[in-house]
């Protein structure tokens, strides 16, 4: 299986449309309830849904980017704020942290190999019992 898409719930959809085609993401569907946009590498899409209850943020959105300080300093010259500048964390990723109108959580990050080969990853099994 491939993940095709992630749904984040949004209370103002004309505002988080705004602050993901800031982020550099590619509008592909627009409704005043549903928007979904191509990533801005690779297949993934991902898309926002107008909520209209209390939201209750408990997921983190990561997004990938090789060029993690480039990208940080170019969104950060058209106004886009930062819990965290791009850090280096202990597990070896390097992940700068903001959160969109709706409070949702996203983190920039860069992994490069460690993301599907830290020196930590299981030993899988090629034969099953």
């Amino acid at each position: 299986m491939d993940l095709n898409q992630v749904t984040l719930p949004v209370s103002d959809m004309q505002e988080a449309v705004s602050f993901y085609l800031t982020l550099g993401f590619t509008l592909i569907v627009d409704t005043p309830h549903y928007a979904r946009f191509s990533c801005p590498q690779g297949n993934s899409t991902f898309s926002l849904s107008l909520e209209d209850k209390a939201l209750t943020q408990a997921a983190v959105i990561y997004f990938e980017t090789e060029k993690l300080d480039e990208r940080y300093q170019e969104l950060v010259a058209k106004g886009i704020q930062f819990e965290q500048p791009p850090t280096e964390q202990r597990y070896l990723w390097k992940e700068a942290i903001l959160h969109d109108p709706s409070g949702n959580k996203l983190k920039l990050y860069y992994a490069g190999e460690n993301r599907l080969n830290p020196p930590w990853r299981v030993e899988s099994s090629t034969q099953k019992e």
